[in-house]
């Protein structure tokens, strides 16, 4: 049988993707970040191959030998990426970013950028098989837009309302009320990872407060300024994606949004077709 394996892992969510002769297999679990949680990540990981297999109605061993990609969110060079494909029972792996294969499933060959917002972000651009890549350096130093950067923006909101130095909001109010005051939101802050933060950016892209709509367009000006950084040119497409993503497109200017389009597929569907080209003329 043959076996194309695709892995795209999150901050929130680690999806799974086995094709076979017979059609694809698909498998959602929790998050899996290597950078954040890297024993975490790898249980899921693990576990998710495991139960991949299982559904498919083969072997766990099955999968060994399958070409695969394993797009991981916190891969942050190629010692990690190493440490990832020695923990697993994949010989045909490559282990990256999930950077590259969500360009690639959002815009196939075409040139044009993306915007990736999750729980983390990055912004891309592709010109004639060329990939440029701008951002996904994590919460503490970068994730500008992201989810994770909204919950946390937020938070920062709600006490400078609370110290008077930023007006008070039905949401600010709303979360120093919920949370336990300043105090509560110092304690969550402490021991938040970031998809933890990330659970509170839909307050903020769903929200119509002066706390939301702020920081939403914060977080455009950010990516109107790294997509101009990476050398748009006019008529270039855009895609937004991931859960955040989309959210943006009411925020960005209007030659942005003129130019927004659906992403082809996911970054799912990307993996999918790297371990394709992987696996070269044994996949058909």
């Amino acid at each position: 049988m043959s076996l194309l394996l695709a892995v795209d892992a999150g901050g929130s969510t680690c999806r799974f993707a086995l094709e076979t002769d017979g059609g694809r297999v698909d498998l959602a679990l929790g998050a899996a970040n290597v950078t954040s949680d890297f024993d975490g990540a790898l249980r899921t990981l693990v576990s998710g191959l495991s139960e991949l297999a299982k559904k498919a109605g083969l072997r766990a061993d099955a999968l060994n030998d399958a070409p695969a990609c394993l797009a991981l969110a916190g891969v942050t060079g190629p010692d990690v990426a190493a440490r990832v494909a020695g923990a697993l029972p994949l010989r045909h792996a490559v282990v990256e970013d999930d950077q590259r294969a969500g360009v690639i499933g959002a815009l196939g060959e075409r040139a044009g950028c993306l915007a990736g917002i999750g729980t983390g972000s990055f912004v891309a651009r592709q010109t004639g098989g060329d990939l440029r890549f701008l951002g996904g350096h994590g919460l503490i130093l970068g994730d500008e837009a992201s989810g994770a950067w909204l919950g946390r923006g937020l938070l920062t909101r709600a006490l400078h309302a609370h110290d008077g130095l930023a007006p008070r909001t039905p949401l600010t109010d709303e979360l120093l009320s919920g949370m336990g005051g300043n105090t509560g939101i110092i304690a969550f802050a402490r021991r938040a990872a970031p998809a933890d933060f990330a659970t509170l950016a839909p307050r903020v892209t769903r929200g119509d407060d002066p706390a939301s709509r702020a920081l939403m367009r914060e977080g455009a000006r950010y990516l109107e300024a790294a997509i101009a950084a990476l050398g748009r040119r006019e008529g270039e497409p855009l895609c937004l994606v991931g859960g955040v993503g989309p959210a943006y497109a009411d925020y960005l200017d209007a030659d942005l949004r003129t130019a927004l389009v659906p992403p082809e597929g996911t970054t799912l569907d990307g993996a999918l077709t790297l371990a394709r080209r992987l696996a070269g003329p044994r996949s058909g």
